[in-house]
């Protein structure tokens, strides 16, 4: 589906949400790997901790790279704050519900779609995947966001939060003890391993499993939280930026300091890593939101916000269109040019500036593909 929305937004609020959402996707789409490939060039000092940063955590604990995906989910639910309450102002709560409906089926779909959908027969459809708890973490939270006010919305993030701890601390699961949170112990993967059919991304079990979609809709409403904070007339810009950057600080505070009983662990999507990574992800949106709403400083951004007004064009377009293997096409095998590495460095930089090209090109030409 092509449309033509309005040009860039006009608002600076807007334009500073999608430069967040395209440094999001910035290291998704080639970043990554380039910070990987000069790894393999330079061991060491700050090439290991940018290495490590960009490598998910094994099982507990976060790095930069565990919070790229729930910084989507959060921001999924900022951006529904500002679309739903234009449509609810505008015709009304029934169309808004119509909208999350068919937004919400849409994104599913394609995710199952994304992942094979029924190419390898019935036994390799992927049910659960990143753009299925997208998905279904935007349709929760849009219908919650639709029928509730901004308590109901507290209520229902705080519950979805202490149900799966609670869930996950004392329900115990046959071979194992009541709150086991190791990899294959838990009740999260056992959940999977019993009642979600069909191919499993972790083998019997899935990282973006059944009961991990109820804090994985925690996760959107505390970005649907920070869309109400900045949507709000009576406070300042630059207050809203200050209770960004103090919610953000509290919530890494108390997601480590529940981590002590409920461990950080982005693969089960435990409470914990909810707070951690919203708060980083508040902070972040204080930041682009200072930097970008504020101060006006929008030019270094441009890129991202090429990518981040066009975010699941590019998400489906890296994988169908390989820009790796058309960069290997321009420039050669990495084996067979630069010195050692540095060939990897090469195409992997081509293939990024391939992405930009691709993602300016529909940009320019006002084509976008929204959910």
């Amino acid at each position: 589906m092509t449309a033509a929305p309005s040009s860039p937004p006009a608002a600076q609020r807007l334009l500073s949400l999608d430069a967040l959402r395209g440094f999001d996707m910035f290291w998704i789409v080639g970043a990554e790997e380039i910070v990987h490939a000069i790894h393999k060039v330079k061991q060491g000092g700050w090439a290991d901790v940018l290495a490590g940063q960009l490598t998910h955590s094994d099982w507990e604990g976060v790095s930069f790279y565990d919070l790229i995906f729930p910084l989507f989910v959060f921001i999924a639910g900022v951006s529904l704050v500002i679309s739903l309450g234009r449509i609810i102002e505008q015709s009304g709560k029934l169309a808004a519900v119509k909208r999350v409906l068919w937004r919400g089926l849409l994104l599913y779909l394609l995710g199952v779609l994304y992942y094979g959908g029924l190419a390898g027969g019935l036994e390799k459809v992927r049910l659960m995947g990143v753009l299925q708890r997208i998905a279904l973490s935007y349709l929760f939270a849009g219908l919650l966001f639709c029928a509730f006010r901004r308590r109901g919305l507290i209520a229902s993030c705080v519950a979805l939060l202490a149900v799966y701890w609670a869930l996950m601390t004392f329900v115990p699961v046959p071979g194992a003890v009541a709150g086991n949170f190791t990899e294959g112990k838990n009740l999260a993967n056992y959940i999977d391993k019993v009642y979600l059919p069909y191919h499993k991304w972790d083998g019997d079990h899935d990282p973006e499993g059944l009961l991990s979609t109820l804090p994985a809709i925690a996760s959107c409403l505390l970005g649907a939280f920070a869309g109400l904070l900045l949507k709000k007339k009576e406070i300042s810009e630059q207050k809203k930026t200050l209770w960004l950057f103090g919610a953000g600080a509290a919530g890494v505070l108390l997601g480590h300091l529940w981590g002590l009983q409920f461990p950080v662990v982005k693969k089960i999507w435990t409470s914990s890593y909810v707070l951690v990574a919203g708060g980083y992800s508040c902070i972040l949106l204080a930041l682009f939101h200072q930097i970008i709403g504020i101060w006006k400083f929008e030019r270094w951004a441009r890129p991202f916000i090429w990518i981040g007004v066009n975010p699941l064009a590019i998400y489906l377009a890296y994988d169908l269109l390989d820009f790796p293997q058309l960069a290997r096409r321009l420039v050669g095998d990495p084996e067979k040019i630069g010195s050692g590495a540095w060939g990897e460095v090469l195409v992997t930089g081509v293939a990024l500036a391939l992405t930009f090209l691709f993602v300016h090109f529909l940009y320019r030409r006002k084509i976008f593909l929204r959910f």
